[in-house]
């Protein structure tokens, strides 16, 4: 009987290796399906294949087997395969949409395979068709619906295909896919609060540059033609000062961009250097008002990832490491490996925050009342919602203070331009009539 070697995930979402004798691939997987195992790998064994075609007792001389198709099996055929067609790629809100649709369909009653076939079929859903008929495929040829989903788009992170298949475990997938929907919306949201609260400020600094350079490159230029074609008149200091700068700028205006440019590359270049990337990191947590910005979209972000996973059953070390894996941050990452570590050793979640120092006192308040009362996930999601207005009102301070800020620049740099202008005016006039 032929010999398969597995990796799968039981109920509680833990993964699990070993080995297990079937009649063939079907049967194998309706073994772990009795023993409560979802399997994210299953593949016969080599030697127990080669053991099976080979006779008990066979001469030295005897040949050995050609193989066919070059020698290669059928499970490097489908890498083969998989290599040749690539990984689709997706946009965030298209997989919103997968996500939604398929969680609607199977809460309908519909099982996997039907679901995507429908979706497949359906024309408004665009490019989801295409990655709704690959899936379907490797499900159809016994693939689990988790190791599917890594297979067709790299959008699929890992949190995402570690929930499929927490799901297909449990038999709850489309409720786990519903409350992953609900939480990539959140962190959607999440962004386009970052996004509106920097489009208001960014247009006033451009619209402050563009008015220096008009300045600059028309005004100026036709106050010094007026003070140098008057007979007589002395040019004042103010237009000394702004005549100056014009000519400053036209004569070295290519070089200061070359050093502007080589010094976004360089910076860039450091900042995307692996070896650099916690020290960023560490900066971007330090910047005044914006990092506390950021501290914030972190809180908001593991506490929904953490509510999420264990809403779905999964344990706390195990949604303590698909949250460190979702989080972008070096440092704080580094914070939740030091909170998995003392979790793993016995300690309360509770406890291993406080120790971490990276956790708020409130955080940490609401997720021990969560432990005491055994509604974790309840506590961990107010804890995100209580977070997520927090944000909100930081952004809005942020905004408020942001705008007149940059107003403040504007006015003393254009004001001063200005002042500058018209003296050197008045005292051009004054002294014509003087003479």
């Amino acid at each position: 009987m032929p010999s398969f070697t597995y990796k799968a995930v039981n109920k509680q979402g833990v993964v699990s290796q070993g080995e297990l004798d079937a009649a063939d691939r079907s049967d194998a997987i309706r073994i772990l399906d009795k023993k409560g195992l979802q399997p994210i790998n299953l593949k016969e064994s080599t030697g127990a294949a080669v053991k099976q075609k080979s006779p008990a007792k066979s001469p030295a001389n005897q040949p050995k087997p050609i193989p066919r198709s070059g020698g290669k099996t059928t499970d490097a055929k489908a890498a083969d395969n998989t290599a040749s067609t690539g990984l689709l790629k997706m946009k965030k809100a298209d997989v919103v949409m997968f996500t939604e649709e398929l969680s609607d369909m199977l809460g309908g009653g519909l099982q996997l395979e039907p679901a995507l076939l429908a979706m497949e079929n359906r024309q408004e859903l665009g490019n989801l068709k295409s990655v709704a008929q690959r899936i379907r495929q490797d499900v159809r040829d016994g693939m689990n619906f988790s190791t599917a989903l890594r297979r067709t788009s790299s959008s699929f992170d890992q949190l995402y295909c570690s929930l499929a298949a927490a799901g297909e475990a449990s038999g709850a997938l489309d409720t786990i896919l519903r409350r992953q929907a609900h939480y990539l919306k959140t962190l959607q949201e999440l962004q386009s609060k970052f996004v509106l609260a920097l489009i208001y400020p960014s247009f006033l600094a451009l619209s402050c540059v563009g008015v220096g350079i008009l300045l600059v490159t028309t005004l100026i230029p036709q106050l010094t033609s007026l003070i140098q074609s008057t007979p007589g008149a002395k040019v004042p200091l103010g237009a000394q000062i702004l005549i100056s700068l014009t000519d400053f700028l036209k004569n070295w205006w290519h070089v200061i961009s070359l050093i502007l440019v080589a010094a976004a590359i360089f910076f860039k270049a450091w900042k995307d250097n692996p070896d650099n990337r916690f020290a960023w990191d560490g900066m971007k947590l330090r910047i005044p008002l914006f990092g506390q910005l950021i501290s914030s979209r972190f809180y908001v972000q593991f506490l929904e990832t953490m509510a999420n996973l264990a809403a779905n059953g999964l344990p706390i070390l195990r949604a303590l490491e698909l949250s460190r894996d979702a989080t972008g941050n070096l440092v704080m990452r580094q914070h939740l490996d030091g909170v998995i570590s003392q979790v793993g050793d016995g300690r309360s979640i509770t406890k291993a925050l406080t120790r971490s120092g990276a956790f708020p006192p409130l955080l940490i308040d609401m997720v021990a009342v969560g432990e005491q009362t055994g509604k974790i996930d309840i506590s961990l999601r107010r804890a995100a919602e209580r977070y997520d207005r927090e944000m909100g009102k930081s952004i809005s301070r942020l905004m408020a203070l942001i705008t007149p800020v940059i107003l403040i620049i504007m006015a003393l740099l254009i004001g001063s331009m200005m002042y500058l202008i018209f003296t050197s005016i008045f005292q051009t006039i004054s002294g014509l009539n003087g003479k």
